[in-house]
């Protein structure tokens, strides 16, 4: 799948800027960001697998003002190379740290990048007091361009990464499979903290409370009727099929 990972920078750049630099069309959200590395490669279920459960991690965060904050975006596109290929579950929670790993260097990467820029606005202080507009668009060009080095730098690192854990999982398929139930529970208690501290304890936690509850009815009505709908259309499918026929009913995508 390497032969994709020109694509794949290319994308990872995108992904960094649009974090603050430009854009923000919001294709640095995880979950965005995953789907689509894994439909370069091929995978777009494994990259949108974590891109979910890193998701589960950023709802912690909000990238506003001075904040700290993960660069989860291209996290997400090295955890989807790390991805794609793997079977299941054994895949994912590998996948997820090498994502984990990177966003935190992208943390470390966005704090040199705000120092260089304010140094780069103190040297030029005289001509911005002067009110000069072509020393505004230079400070505006340079600190375009020094993300963009540092989104480029990143996805290389995570590509990098990917690349060691897919050819050499430090863990065993035991050990693949624990590490991936612990990090969706991780992330799982991430996003509630997140939520919570984003609704409050009063009356929108309530409304909160209320939508819970609904969409956990809708997920088991679904499901209700999708067993239903089985055991009407499966007998009646049995029939109609040729005598010579071998279709095994619960290998059918549709029918699962």
């Amino acid at each position: 799948m390497t032969e994709h990972y020109g694509w794949l920078l290319v994308w990872g750049t995108f992904v960094g800027l649009d974090l603050a630099s430009a854009a923000q069309i919001m294709i640095a959200r995880p979950f965005v960001a995953g789907t689509v590395a894994g439909m370069i490669l091929g995978d777009p279920l494994a990259g949108g697998t974590v891109g979910m459960v890193l998701e589960l991690f950023a709802l912690d965060v909000l990238p506003v003002g001075v904040a700290r904050y993960p660069d989860y975006g291209v996290g997400a596109v090295a955890a989807a190379a790390a991805a794609a290929g793997s079977p299941g579950a054994l895949g994912t929670g590998l996948a997820v740290c090498v994502g984990l790993v990177v966003a935190y260097l992208g943390e470390i990467g966005i704090r040199l990048l705000r120092g260089a820029n304010t140094r780069d606005v103190r040297r030029h202080r005289e001509q911005l007091d002067a009110g000069r507009l072509q020393t505004v668009w230079g400070l505006h060009l340079r600190g375009l361009l020094r993300d963009v080095a540092r989104s480029m730098a990143l996805t290389l690192i995570g590509l990098a990464l990917a690349v060691a854990v897919y050819l050499w999982p430090p863990v065993t398929r035991t050990g693949a499979v624990l590490v991936t139930l612990v990090l969706i529970g991780a992330s799982i208690g991430a996003a509630t903290s997140g939520v919570l501290q984003a609704v409050g304890r009063h009356a929108v936690l309530r409304w909160f409370a209320l939508g819970l509850v609904l969409g956990s009815l809708f997920v088991v009505i679904v499901q209700i009727s999708r067993v239903k709908l089985f055991q009407v259309l499966g007998p009646r499918i049995q029939l109609s099929l040729p005598p010579q026929g071998h279709v095994d009913l619960h290998h059918d995508g549709f029918l699962r």
